[in-house]
């Protein structure tokens, strides 16, 4: 067990004069000096028995009755909470898609945009005559970005669909082998005319394993999170605090139920392990405990990045707020350095199994580390300006500009920049600022309020040692709301650490003015009654949730692309459209939703130019020198407008002045495509252009 907690040598044994301090603050007092043991021991009280619990011979001389009693207690809720959090998410997911009835081909559609390109690799590697054929065939891609070979291992972070796709291999060779039935399959009858479809349920079918065992690990986070909450208050009753608060703002908290292929579904439960063993780290003052720690968060670590290309920037938060209780005199500088070795070595090892991807290399979080290092008399100042200076050189030195839109659209939040792609991704609503019904939320469940006293009475009583450990928990609090505000999406991160803060009301360090422990404990119960009467209706409007996918425009589409054109015709259009036609037809595509790529982008922009105001021969010119056979036109791009300014003609208005206020091209084509294009198929949604052939002048 990677928390393994010894038992504590007598404060009259433990050399005192080896300590090294950093901090300009005086010696603490004796007070101090109590206050500290008793807060340490009240975190690794709780995971003594962890090890223990390990052996076969816990309840002997070596343990009394009562620790055993303890160790079923703290593993009941363990399994009580993941089961629960997983069988919750499963619910919510089938009630939105009745995912159990739907065919093979609606389960691929309902796997939408991203999702369904992450799926579509999966599937690759199950279908192929072997797991290291399949490996290869991903590894040497020429279906994703006609007519170029690409490595989606290095592009795409494919490590779990690796994993998946590996482990249903082996599940259904060792079943196969021993005649076990793995799944159930029936006729379903639509009605309305619709002809019956067959449908498979159990794990022996590719998707519901993969979406099983998504849930299955966002299941077992759930522990992570009552461990954490526990370890960081010093009270059982802090995990249960921790995950009441995680049910009860569940919407707020994860999308995983709605999204399960979503990178962010298989990296968080990782964020939340890592963070547990970096306040472990923070902690603990025994060098081999941390040692061992340090090994563990770097494997933590590991599994955080390769999932989620997202991964560095949250890292690049968590050290920001290190290096700030560090340049507070709130950490030690020697463990200050070990955790940035850890990191170091941590990218390292991830960008040679990325193959070499020079983002992460160029990335703002690799720069924070090499700039870290730097010592001046204005260390945030340099450390700030050294990062953004060194990033910058980097991309320069290895010509890489893939992550210069996350400049870019960081640039628009603070002032009126604006091109193509920072529109494209700011008109979505999970990329504006927060909305003001979030906070809201958090006032209604007391989520907000509770986190308000907690770091203020961190604030107040931040001079005991006990509680220096705390101060990186509020700068990274602070750290995760300067994310949410900004990019709304990225309240995953703030709401989780919300429901992890608000388990120190259970701390006796910061709330033991409240009275004795029964005193305390009533009140914590009494804070958790007013939070459940908002959580509660929260889950039950979640549970309210009851629908049935259906998309019967779609699936006239891919049926129609699988049975009337070559497997070597190239399609292009609408990212989330593409993705679907590559999962469920095989066809190659040009463009795609995976948008971190600088020449992906470039690829979408010629591509999206069928929605602009410009002229019928350049857009044709354009889809002709990607090689394109077929470009699937949806009006609804056409005319759609989350907002004023939003619609793609009028994103193109930015990139495009001249031709304002002529209709878009889109339009003309949704009316007659000819004389650029040939209409070969058109239903309510989509219709699809055949686009000529280019001739070897224009090649």
């Amino acid at each position: 067990w990677w928390l393994k907690a010894e038992s504590k040598p007598g404060r009259a044994q433990r050399p005192r004069q080896n300590v090294t301090r950093t901090s300009p603050m005086p010696l603490p007092t004796a007070k101090a000096t109590l206050d500290e043991e008793a807060f340490l021991h009240s975190g690794e009280s709780f995971l003594f028995c962890f090890p223990q619990l390990l052996c076969l011979d816990i309840c002997t001389g070596k343990m009394i009755h009562q620790h055993c009693i303890e160790i079923a207690f703290i593993y009941f809720w363990l399994i009580f909470f993941s089961f629960h959090n997983r069988h919750h998410l499963f619910q919510l997911f089938e009630n939105d898609r009745h995912f159990s009835h739907l065919s093979n081909l609606e389960k691929e559609m309902a796997f939408r945009t991203e999702m369904g390109l992450y799926y579509s690799y999966y599937k690759t590697i199950i279908e192929a005559p072997s797991f290291m054929s399949g490996l290869h065939k991903i590894m040497n891609d020429r279906l994703t970005e006609h007519p170029l070979v690409i490595n989606t291992l290095k592009r795409f972070n494919l490590y779990p669909e690796v994993v998946l796709a590996s482990w249903y291999r082996m599940y259904t060779a060792v079943m196969g082998y021993f005649g076990i039935p793995t799944k159930m399959c029936w006729s379903i009858n639509r009605g309305e005319g619709l002809t019956p479809v067959d449908s498979c349920e159990g794990m022996g079918d590719p998707a519901y394993f993969y979406v099983t065992c998504v849930f299955l690990l966002n299941g077992l986070m759930m522990s992570l999170f009552f461990i954490y909450g526990a370890y960081l208050s010093g009270s059982r009753l802090g995990g249960i605090v921790t995950t009441a608060c995680f049910f009860f703002n569940h919407g707020e908290s994860t999308r995983v139920m709605w999204t399960p292929p979503l990178r962010e579904s298989f990296a968080y439960p990782f964020l939340v392990l890592q963070m547990l063993l970096l306040t472990y780290i923070l902690r603990t003052i025994q060098t081999l405990l941390i040692r061992t720690a340090l090994v563990a968060l770097g494997i933590s670590n590991l599994c955080f990045m390769l999932p989620w290309q997202f991964a560095q920037f949250v890292l690049l938060t968590q050290v920001a707020s290190l290096f700030a209780s560090y340049i507070l005199g709130y950490l030690a500088a020697a463990k200050m350095q070990s955790i940035l070795v850890t990191h170091m070595v941590t990218l390292g090892v991830c960008f040679i199994l990325m193959f070499g991807n020079s983002m992460l290399l160029t990335s703002f979080y690799a720069s924070s580390l090499i700039s870290i290092w730097v010592s001046s008399v204005m260390q945030v100042l340099a450390w700030v300006g050294s990062t953004v200076l060194l990033k910058f050189v980097l991309s320069t030195v290895f010509g890489a500009s893939d992550d210069a839109h996350i400049s870019a659209l960081i640039k628009s939040k603070f002032t009126s920049y604006k091109d193509f792609h920072t529109l494209m991704y700011t008109c979505a609503a999970e990329f504006d600022f927060m909305e003001l019904e979030t906070p809201v939320r958090y006032l209604k469940t007391l989520l907000l309020p509770v986190n308000m006293s907690v770091v203020a009475l961190i604030a107040a009583r931040v001079s005991p040692v006990a509680m220096k450990p705390l101060v990186y928990h509020s700068l990274q609090l602070v750290a995760f709301a300067v994310l949410a505000i900004l990019i709304m999406r990225l309240k995953l991160f703030l709401t989780p650490h919300m429901c992890i803060m608000a388990s120190l009301i259970c701390s006796k360090q910061l709330f033991g003015w409240i009275g004795e422990k029964f005193k305390h404990q009533v009140v914590v119960v009494a804070v958790m009654a007013m939070m459940a009467i908002q959580g509660a209706a929260n889950l039950q409007a979640q549970w309210a949730i009851i629908g049935e996918f259906s998309n019967l425009p779609q699936e006239e589409l891919l049926d129609w692309v699988r049975e009337n054109t070559r497997t070597d015709s190239v399609f292009a259009g609408a990212m989330p459209t593409m993705a679907s036609v590559k999962l469920s037809t095989g066809r190659p595509i040009v463009n795609h939703p995976h948008y971190e790529d600088a020449g992906l982008r470039s690829r979408t922009k010629l591509v999206y130019s069928m929605y602009s105001r410009m002229s019928g021969e350049t857009v044709k010119t354009n889809l002709m020198n990607l090689g394109v056979d077929f470009f699937i036109l949806e009006d609804s791009w056409c005319t759609r407008r989350t907002r004023p300014g939003c619609s793609m003609p009028e994103i193109w208005d930015i990139e495009d002045p001249e031709n304002v206020g002529k209709i878009p091209f889109c339009t003309h084509m949704s009316r007659n495509s000819r004389p650029f294009f040939t209409t070969v198929f058109s239903n309510d949604i989509y219709k699809v252009l055949k686009v000529p052939k280019a001739s070897k002048s224009v090649r």
